[in-house]
């Protein structure tokens, strides 16, 4: 099955249709081990749960954030996507 590119204005536009802002929002992503701190270092001021796989090579963070736009969103995925190996949820 052929996937869609990703369209940020899609996005953005399902994200302003989910609800009003500001509201919170739940970040979930799965890193390669040892990697879940620079997730951290996106979202300092959050708490952030952390469950390791069964094999122990990745890790799955959840983070809830106050956000007030959609652009903020979209802004936390950019920079989470700068680490190698991460998958966004």
């Amino acid at each position: 099955m052929l996937q869609k590119p990703f369209s940020k204005e899609t996005f953005k536009e399902k994200l302003e249709a989910h609800g009003e802002f500001p509201m919170l929002y739940m970040f979930k992503f799965i890193v390669p081990n040892g990697r879940e701190n620079e997730i951290g270092a996106i979202f300092p001021k959050n708490e952030m749960s952390l469950k390791a796989s069964s094999g122990g090579k990745y890790v799955s963070t959840t983070i809830q954030v106050m956000v007030h736009s959609a652009d903020e969103i979209i802004n936390y995925y950019e920079k989470a996507s700068s680490i190698e190996g991460v998958i966004s949820l």
